[in-house]
């Protein structure tokens, strides 16, 4: 299993993005979570084997087509504990 932060930037607050990320993760079986960032961006923690999560990223560039993905930066994080499901917030 992999573990990564995703952060999303462009115009992804008040267009859904977090309701169909949630979507995106189940249908994937993707674990983690999603949030909004006071800077605007949206934050996603994901955890899944490395072709599941590759789709689940190739998702991230496009997202929801209420939204405007301008960017999307990715950095690993460590995976001590598995993730169970998947959280919006």
């Amino acid at each position: 299993m992999r573990r990564v932060k995703i952060l999303v930037s462009g115009r992804v607050q008040g267009v859904y993005f977090r309701y169909f990320t949630e979507r995106k993760a189940e249908e994937l079986g993707v674990m983690g979570s999603v949030r909004n960032l006071d800077s605007g961006q949206v934050e996603i923690i994901a955890e899944a084997d490395d072709a599941t999560l590759n789709a689940f990223i190739h998702w991230c560039h496009k997202g929801p087509i209420t939204a405007r993905v301008d960017s999307v930066d990715i950095s690993e994080l460590a995976s001590d504990t598995p993730l169970i499901g998947f959280v919006r917030n």
